[in-house]
């Protein structure tokens, strides 16, 4: 059984996405969603598919290893960050070497970076006049979206696109690839 630990702070669709993928494998359970944000749409989505959730605050999750510990004890294989905008500390780091990714809606290492994320990236990206966007799945590391890249997957921008549009894309993207290169983590061994 490899279990997972999701970390959020926004809508939860990937989380919803990643729980649906996984639903009917036996050897996949989602054990944990771990959200930084009061309020968060992940909060009520996380207790609609009956997944167990822990609020964090900033100074416990910085200048505490309970976290850390908690994981350990669950026997957590990967933590998936899923919206989560927080850098990683160093005791989850060395805790879960190699075990933590996260997404990134843009092609990094363009557009990556602290304080990009969601609708900011998409803008960035139109503003630049690139002709390609994308997700990039990675290792998280001590920085932010500096990690060695797992997979990208890339798409035309149009000539009348906008952020919004753009990101509907990039979204569609995420909720295809990201449950799939969950997976093929979890089982480096099985070919589809």
């Amino acid at each position: 059984m490899k279990k997972l630990a999701i970390f959020a702070s926004g809508s939860g669709t990937n989380t919803q996405r990643i729980t649906e993928y996984f639903s009917e494998n036996p050897l996949v359970e989602i054990s944990l969603v771990v959200c930084n944000k009061p309020g968060a749409g992940v909060i009520q989505r996380a207790d609609n598919l009956h997944i167990p959730l822990i609020m964090i605050d900033r100074t416990g999750f910085y200048q505490s290893d309970s976290l850390s510990k908690l994981l350990v004890e669950k026997e957590i294989d990967l933590i998936i960050l899923a919206g989560f905008l927080w850098l990683i500390p160093n005791h989850l780091l060395q805790r879960f070497p190699n075990r933590i990714i996260n997404i990134h809606p843009a092609l990094l290492p363009k557009y990556g970076g602290k304080g990009m994320f969601g609708a900011l990236v998409h803008q960035a990206v139109i503003e630049s006049g690139d002709t390609k966007s994308g997700i990039t799945i990675h290792h998280v590391n001590e920085k932010y979206d500096d990690g060695a890249i797992i997979f990208q997957k890339d798409l035309t921008i149009e000539p009348d696109e906008t952020a919004d549009s753009l990101a509907v894309k990039i979204h569609e993207l995420e909720y295809r690839f990201f449950p799939e290169v969950i997976e093929s983590i979890l089982f480096p061994d099985n070919q589809k």
